[in-house]
């Protein structure tokens, strides 16, 4: 239970690690043409829609350029809480390298970050396996660059790289348990796990489970006593307390920040297959759904061979079959699957812990490899066992036609390398033999290399074009990206008003990617209080619920602040519509400031639910005027499968259609009514269509819409068709502005307002009324704010001269006093330490 520590050898496990990881994770991107070895793009789904535009936000917040800071990102959602989205994406100490690129290379920042971060894994593991047993430190270094490279990896973390994190704490948490047994360097494990929780603490979670499991079999097969058992788990679950406590200022902050996040959608858990699930143990499988198992063929011979193991103890060689197979379990029965996820279902993949069972696989195989290679007849049952899954996974669609070749040259590869390393001697026991002092040595070190980099480097690629045809994707920083950002700087206004990036996306997050201050925004922390109160205004999204969408909307763009708005034609490399030709252009509009003030009367305690079915009559709400014409809609059957609205409205109002379940393009019919293609994308569970702007009621009246549906969708529903009088909305304009705040400062959590003398009724801030706001009138003590439709709102006596609205996020007391209890337990234990140690000389 206490090997030699691993100096000489484990640096040099480490670092070839990290150059085979290196090696195999850049010639996959070069094999796949992808960027930045090739013109595919590797911003799929998420990476492009979230981490790209988070860490550019970073970048910004470095340089100080970031509208907001810490706790208020101003950027996204009109208002959104920072420090959960901080410590969810960005609290990696890798991610700070975004500051040594340019903001338009941002793209290239992320892809050497996940670089570094997998590398990082494979050097860890490596050290890891050294630690646990003595052995050939070139194996040790393959096997850590098994782990880094495996199957959840290449498929699943490579484009969610705050998971990447998870893969470097897994082997540096089973560290701390060795730590734990020898009593040694206490407090160094405290460090380590409290950088874990903090880094990502979804996938810390997992990763200190797994270190759980790890320890306990470890001290189970130790042979120490009982007593001494315990005292070792004991110092154990003291570290990881302490260590969590002093990450909670962090993770308490995370945690209500989901709870009071959009709902999302999620689905039942339901196992895969047996024959898909073996399929992902074999190299260049891939689906969306399923556990990536791959750990490369050679590791998984030594895994399949230690129960055959004569050299291995019997012990041994029950207990680590034994976890795996329970590992293997626990990811196929639903609650144990919910408890791996922390006990929230994940949106998205259902295996997000596939990383811990890749590990266990690894360190089983070195385990066996540590008690010397297997023989003849380990190998035999290992190769039998091997062929056995092969015939079962070739079922599975997942088993392309590119598997084949790859799997058979990596299985004779393997076998062959570990028959060859089998009679060499080369000094397993104690770690310091020669292993190039043989021909067979030699051959066996380059076969087992050469293999490894070769079904790795396939199977990476391999996932990587896969990606392509299942998921969205995104450009990188391109032309497109840069016109726009020059277009919302030279537009920007803040705070005096809001700056839209454009309805027509880029990314999800397009304010934090190109700047300007909109109603998109994508996180697991998009409040339910915004989702709710776009939703009701007539906006779309898309995830469930947890990506809303600009919209572009007279009334939503006054009520909101919005004086300036990007133009921009579709983005050419989605290809979802026709391209128009158009470049990128800005519109303004006179808007009132941030805060306004409503009439007497109107309450401060108004919630979301008190909205309507209308949109239209809902933004009627928020801005207190009817400005809209709701009309009697005809439907009349069109060209298969299309149709066309007709109604009658007022000439010269604006049209806007809403069909929140509609999937196709939309456009107003005649030559004097503006020319637009409203373009609405929804399905039935996961995304709805925004409201949309088709132009203006010809002189006749009578307004005709064309509906070009993409697939059979809803029909549009009952008052789905508003026509917008533009003179009532600018005389609601300018008594906004007549009673609204004189001046405006916003400073990351804290907004102030100058309010003119006698001010009577509801001061209200154009800014959702998410969980922390407290506001205060001159200087009372400052209260929880109230709400109007969503926005927050103070009501006022007429006495009051300023307002003043700070944020706190919920939490952040909770894990501050959490951590520095931590931290003065740790302090108060190193002291004793230290007090008893000087005793004891």
């Amino acid at each position: 239970m206490r090997p030699p520590r691993p100096t000489g050898p484990g640096q040099a496990a480490a670092l070839l690690a990290a150059v085979l990881t290196v090696t195999a994770f850049c010639a996959a991107d070069a094999v796949a043409r992808s960027y930045p070895f090739g013109p595919r793009t590797r911003s799929v789904n998420d990476l492009g829609n979230q981490y790209v535009p988070f860490h550019a936000h970073l970048w910004d917040l470095l340089r100080g350029r970031a509208d907001g800071g810490l706790l208020v990102n101003w950027q996204s959602g009109y208002g959104a809480s920072f420090l959960p989205d901080l410590g969810t994406y960005l609290t990696s100490p890798f991610a700070l390298l975004v500051a040594v690129f340019p903001r338009d290379e941002i793209d290239l920042a992320v892809y050497v970050i996940t670089v570094l971060k997998v590398a990082s894994a494979g050097a860890a593991m490596a050290w890891l396996l050294l630690r646990l047993r003595p052995g050939r430190w070139w194996a040790a270094g393959l096997l850590g660059a098994s782990y880094a490279l495996c199957g959840w990896t290449v498929a699943s973390a490579v484009y969610n790289l705050m998971w990447l994190d998870g893969l470097i704490a897994l082997p540096l948490l089973c560290l701390v348990g060795e730590r734990a047994v020898t009593g040694r360097r206490p407090f160094l494990g405290v460090a380590v796990v409290a950088a874990a929780w903090t880094a990502n603490f979804y996938t810390a979670y997992m990763a200190t489970l797994a270190a759980g499991l790890v320890l306990l079999l470890r001290l189970c097969l130790s042979g120490l006593s009982p007593r001494k058992i315990l005292a070792a788990a004991g110092r154990a679950g003291a570290t990881v307390a302490l260590g969590m406590g002093l990450a909670a200022p962090l993770v308490t902050v995370v945690y209500f920040g989901t709870t009071h996040a959009s709902p999302g959608r999620f689905k039942d858990f339901t196992p895969v297959a047996t024959d898909d699930l073996l399929a992902r143990l074999l190299p260049t499988t891939y689906s969306f759904g399923s556990p990536a198992l791959y750990v490369g063929t050679t590791a998984l011979l030594l895994a399949l061979a230690l129960p055959f193991h004569p050299a291995a103890p019997v012990r041994v060689r029950v207990g680590w079959p034994l976890l795996l197979t329970g590992m293997t379990l626990s990811m196929q029965l639903a609650p144990t699957q919910l408890f791996w996820h922390a006990f929230t279902p994940p949106q998205g993949s259902s295996y997000r812990e596939a990383f811990v069972l890749c590990a266990l696989l690894v360190i089983t195989a070195w385990t066996a490899l540590s008690y010397g290679p297997p023989d003849r007849r380990a190998l035999c049952a290992a190769g039998a066992q091997y062929a056995l899954i092969v015939g079962v996974a070739s079922r599975s669609d997942l088993v392309r036609p590119v598997a084949w070749p790859v799997l058979l040259v990596a299985a004779v590869g393997a076998l062959v390398g570990l028959t060859l390393l089998g009679r060499t001697d080369d000094g397993h026991r104690t770690g310091t033999g020669r292993p190039f002092g043989t021909v067979p040595a030699v051959l066996a070190v380059v076969l087992l290399i050469g293999t490894q980099l070769g079904e790795a480097t396939a199977t990476s690629a391999v996932a990587t074009r896969l990606r392509l045809g299942h998921m969205d994707d995104y450009a990188p920083w391109g032309d497109r990206q840069q016109r726009q950002a020059e277009a919302v700087a030279q537009a920007d206004g803040w705070p005096r008003y809001r700056t839209d990036p454009g309805r027509e996306p880029t990314v999800g997050n397009d304010p934090l990617l190109l700047g300007g201050q909109g109603a998109a925004y994508y996180s697991s922390h998009t409040s339910d209080v915004l989702f709710r109160t776009l939703t009701a205004l007539g906006g779309g999204w898309t995830s469930g619920g947890r990506s809303l969408q600009s919209l572009d909307n007279a009334v939503t763009d006054v009520i909101f602040s919005v004086g300036a708005r990007v133009h921009s034609p579709p983005d050419p490399h989605q290809n979802w519509f026709p391209q128009d030709g158009s470049g990128v252009t800005v519109s303004r509009q006179d808007v009132p400031p941030l805060v306004t003030v409503r009439p007497p009367g109107t309450s401060a305690h108004t919630p979301v639910s008190a909205f309507g079915p209308s949109p239209y009559r809902n933004q009627e709400l928020l801005l207190g005027t009817r400005v809209y014409t709701l009309p009697r809609l005809t439907t009349e059957a069109g060209p298969a499968p299309g149709a066309t609205l007709t109604a009658a409205c007022p000439a010269g109002d604006e049209v806007y259609l809403w069909a929140p379940h509609f999937a196709g393009t939309a456009q107003l019919a005649g030559a004097s009514t503006g020319g637009l293609t409203g373009r609405f994308r929804s399905d039935a569970r996961t995304k709805i269509a925004a409201m949309q702007r088709l132009g203006t009621v010809p002189a006749s009246g009578r307004l005709r819409i064309e509906l070009s549906p993409d697939r059979p969708s809803a029909t549009v529903p009952d008052g789905a068709v508003g026509c917008l009088d533009t003179a009532r909305l600018r005389a609601a304009t300018e008594r906004l502005k007549a009673t609204a705040a004189t001046e405006v400062t916003v400073n990351d959590g804290t907004v102030r307002a100058q309010l003119p003398p006698g001010t009577l009724g509801t001061a209200v801030l154009a800014a959702p009324r998410i969980a922390g706001w407290r506001c205060a009138v001159d200087d009372d003590i400052a209260v929880p704010a109230g709400e109007y439709y969503g926005l927050i709102a103070v009501p006022l006596d007429g006495s009051a001269t300023t307002i003043t609205c700070t944020f706190h996020p919920p939490g952040l007391r909770l894990g501050t006093v959490t951590g520095g209890l931590s931290l003065l337990a740790t302090l108060t234990l190193a002291a004793f330490t230290a007090v008893r140690r000087r005793r004891a000389y």
